[in-house]
């Protein structure tokens, strides 16, 4: 018998915000692999009889390549287990979901999708600051500062439409690259701009500035 692999979302980093279902799953897996930032919280979490894999990927560290990932997701599961690939926020925003679902439908291997509370909603109620608002925003763009080594940086939108709130995934410590793309896109320098670091963790911090400041402000711990 095959196995099934459930692509389960963790969250941003607070352990109660992880749902239900996903903590059902988590509960009844064989086997789990975890990405690097899941908290030791939401780990012990997992039977003591299940296996447990760190195939997580830090940013300028040596780690697993996301074909190996595939290739373990595929071959618990052709031993008949119950696989979890357990990944902060939503394993479908920014989380390579696809790439594996992709690999796992090849394989004629079921696989079942647990959402989680992607990083752009935690941090934003941790924060307190609204991703949309009647008199200022209607609309909400999600970017990553980070993509394959293969890709260039392109894919960024030529101009943003006015009054939009945009969230930038994984910008590292390149901030003033930041600016400098958002202004090209058409923000003002006035704009006002949050960095915010390990968003609903014990070590969240919030550092509010405009655009034009973003060049100028201290590097905050990365995620």
């Amino acid at each position: 018998m095959r196995g099934k692999v459930f692509l389960v979302g963790a969250g941003p980093g607070d352990p109660e915000l992880l749902t239900l279902k996903a903590l059902r799953v988590l509960k009844t897996a064989d086997v789990v692999l975890h990405d690097e930032l899941i908290s030791p919280e939401i780990l012990a979490l997992v039977p003591k009889t299940a296996q447990l894999h760190r195939v997580g990927k830090r940013c300028a560290q040596k780690s697993i390549r996301q074909e190996e990932i595939n290739a373990l997701l595929v071959q618990f599961a052709l031993l008949g287990l119950e696989v979890v690939r357990l990944k902060g926020g939503d394993p479908l925003v920014f989380g390579r979901g696809g790439e594996e679902i992709e690999t796992l439908r090849q394989a004629g291997i079921e696989v079942e999708i647990v959402p989680g509370v992607t990083a752009a909603l935690g941090a934003a109620a941790a924060a307190q600051i609204p991703l949309t608002h009647r008199q200022v925003s209607s609309t909400l763009v999600l970017l990553t500062g980070h993509q394959s080594q293969t890709a260039e940086l392109l894919d960024w939108p030529s101009a943003l439409p006015p009054g939009a709130t945009v969230v930038v995934y994984m910008p590292g410590y390149h901030y003033a690259a930041t600016e400098h793309r958002l202004r090209a896109a058409g923000l003002a320098g006035s704009t006002p701009c949050a960095i915010i670091s390990q968003a609903t963790s014990a070590e969240e911090t919030v550092f509010c500035t405009t655009l034009e400041g973003l060049s100028q402000a201290s590097p905050l711990p990365a995620p």
